[in-house]
């Protein structure tokens, strides 16, 4: 449960913040490597709180900007102006881990915003512990690509990127269902769809480095949908409504497209979305989806 008394913690600097403030912290630190690094530190610090072995840390409020920070690199642009590349050439397998880089920065900050947006929100702490987990695991992500880059004689940053990725969180900055079902639902679970098929292109490559470190990414972006299923049929329940019909039309309202198949049915069968919850979503549905017959 959230804590008024924990807004004081920024007055003094002997007192610690709460974890509203940690989580807007890290979204007004503009440079990855250290957005990252102190996302892995205020992670550390609430789990030895949660583990016994530090002192408590209030959950707290706080007021995150509307956009977090960003380095002066790479360039944002609208997606349809990215210029696209072979993911055969060495060209397109550094723009593919770039925009992978890209996608997991934005990752650390949705996790951290949904913590800062919404602590106001009454929720089991366990719903805390999992986005805390899943931004240090992001930050691990985006690190573990930022080191990929490099091997290749490239960095984050070389390249331009598209500025879409930031738009669900500004659709749902006051709808915390909206925010679960499009971010986590439909965004990381698009990642469970595309994953596969990147991996084998590294794979075919022979580029170690990034096969593995893509593994742990698909590994762990299980979880993280997960997390969006769990706490968004938690809601439902908590206001006794169909997790369907609310998830098709938050969908409809906040996501500007359709679900694209091929989709991973294992895996997003594992992270708790069934079947009937994306294909009547999807742009090319067939007479009858293999998963619903």
């Amino acid at each position: 449960m959230t804590s008024d008394a924990s807004q004081t913690n920024a007055d003094s600097p002997d007192s610690p913040l709460s974890l509203a403030q940690m989580a807007q912290q890290v979204l007004t630190t503009a440079d990855g490597r250290e957005k990252t690094a102190l996302s892995r530190r205020h992670a550390a610090h609430w789990f030895a709180y949660r583990a016994g072995d530090a002192a408590k840390i209030e959950v707290g409020t706080a007021s995150p900007p509307l956009h977090p920070a960003r380095p002066d690199k790479p360039e944002l642009l609208n997606p349809r102006d990215v210029p696209r590349r072979r993911p055969g050439s060495e060209a397109g397998r550094k723009a593919l881990l770039h925009a992978v880089a890209h996608i997991e920065l934005n990752a650390v900050d949705l996790h951290w915003d949904i913590i800062a947006r919404f602590s106001h929100v009454p929720m089991p702490l366990g719903f805390f512990d999992d986005w805390v987990k899943a931004a240090d695991e992001e930050s691990n992500h985006f690190n573990l690509m930022c080191d990929c880059l490099e091997a290749l004689g490239s960095y984050y940053g070389e390249l331009p990127a598209h500025i879409g990725m930031w738009r669900a969180a500004e659709d749902t900055a006051e709808d915390l269902m909206g925010r679960l079902a499009v971010v986590p639902m439909v965004l990381e679970a698009r990642g469970l769809d595309v994953t596969p098929g990147m991996i084998e292109v590294f794979r075919k490559a022979k580029l170690t480095q990034a096969v593995d470190a893509l593994e742990v990414i698909y590994a762990e972006e299980v979880s993280h949908v997960a997390y969006g299923s769990k706490w968004f049929h938690f809601l439902c329940g908590r206001d006794n409504l169909d997790p369907k019909e609310v998830f098709h039309d938050l969908v409809g309202r906040y996501f500007h497209g359709h679900l694209k198949p091929p989709f991973n049915e294992e895996k997003r069968a594992e992270a708790g979305i069934p079947p009937d919850f994306y294909w009547p979503l999807a742009d090319e549905i067939p007479v009858k989806p293999p998963a619903l017959r």
